[in-house]
């Protein structure tokens, strides 16, 4: 039996190093798999969707599981059972610097089921595998028809010796003075985390375009292999959601100036809430008890947008928070050590 014939395009990096997308060798069951590779490092990403979601599902049920095999260093567990253990910090820990990027890509109202998978099967200590999960977990979706507003990616960048660069060594990454993880799609940045000695704005905005830089040369190769292979276009249809147009109209309308006022007026947390839920309350009293059957549903989601935006609008046009605060105060802070007397060491920090 002849192998699989395996799709590829590569990503030249500054530096001259490069990063292999593969798919269409292994785990071709799956809606969507691809191989990363740079250096020996390479990751496996597979995503598997749900046609349809599963009744009473009102969010994006979305997994993101990243894994480091011990045989991807040629090592064998070494527990009893000779099994992989539970995920360690530094996984659980890119779980989430993949999901933060790839949960609000996908569309609010796809509710099916999704998981995404990414296994460390090849490891390379001169290529660290964790600034390349994004891109495999991005590229496994983009070549399905799974509804996304992708592609995506995430770099690594490091300033060593006043120099930018990105996915660096793990010896490379101790010289470094800046080290940040940026996510982001081809128009905007989705997230950036990390940590570094004290900087300049400019430096830090400059960090963050140059990754912007580098993620938009892997989404174009993100683009071209989902080309290659051919099934991203068009995207599955689906309805996950009701809506009714005319009451979502009667709500807003009814309802936005009224919200606005409450945000606007200074008051405690309880009494706000109480006096949000009076506005819902009043819009429903004009509606019979078979008519509520219908209509309560579709308010109470659209009521929730109307607050959502009335408090957005009312920080924005009248420069005050809803507990007071202007955009630039913070809340007091309150904190105290040695609380705990029987502690080893105790801190409680409020605000």
């Amino acid at each position: 039996m002849n192998a699989p014939q395996a799709i590829t395009e590569v990503i030249q990096l500054k530096d001259g190093r490069e990063i292999t997308i593969e798919t269409g060798r292994l785990a071709k069951q799956a809606n969507g798999s691809v191989v990363v590779k740079m250096g020996n490092t390479m990751l496996l990403a597979t995503v598997v969707a749900n046609k349809e979601a599963n009744p009473g599902v009102d969010f994006l049920p979305l997994t993101v599981d990243y894994r480091e095999k011990f045989y991807a260093t040629g090592k064998i567990p070494g527990n009893f059972f000779r099994r992989e253990a539970r995920p360690s910090d530094e996984e659980i820990l890119t779980m989430r610097l993949v999901d933060r990027v790839l949960r609000p890509l996908f569309p609010s109202d796809f509710h099916a089921e999704v998981q995404v998978m990414i296994s460390l099967i090849s490891y390379d200590k001169e290529v660290m595998p964790e600034a390349l999960a994004g891109l495999a977990a991005s590229a496994a979706i983009a070549i399905t028809d799974i509804p996304f507003n992708g592609p995506m990616s995430e770099v690594r960048v490091v300033r060593i010796d006043g120099e930018l660069s990105v996915n660096p060594s793990l010896e490379n990454l101790a010289k470094a003075d800046l080290d940040i993880m940026v996510g982001a799609t081809k128009d905007s940045i989705v997230m950036v985390e990390g940590e570094m000695d004290e900087i300049s704005e400019q430096e830090m905005i400059e960090a963050i375009k140059y990754a912007h830089e580098e993620i938009k040369v892997q989404i174009a190769a993100q683009e071209r292999l989902a080309a290659k292979v051919g099934k991203s276009l068009p995207k599955r249809e689906y309805s996950h959601e009701d809506h009714n147009e005319d009451i979502r109209k009667k709500v807003w309308d009814e309802t936005f100036d009224k919200v606005y006022q409450v945000a606007k007026t200074p008051a405690g947390k309880e009494e706000r809430h109480d006096n949000f839920a009076a506005v819902l309350e009043e819009f429903l009293s004009q509606y019979s008890e078979e008519e509520l059957e219908t209509v309560k549903p579709f308010a109470k989601v659209y009521f929730h947008d109307v607050e959502k935006e009335a408090m957005r609008q009312m920080i924005l046009n009248e420069r005050v928070r809803l507990d007071g605060r202007t955009p630039e105060t913070i809340r007091p802070i309150w904190s105290e050590v040695d609380y705990l007397p029987g502690a080893h060491g105790s801190a409680i920090f409020t605000r």
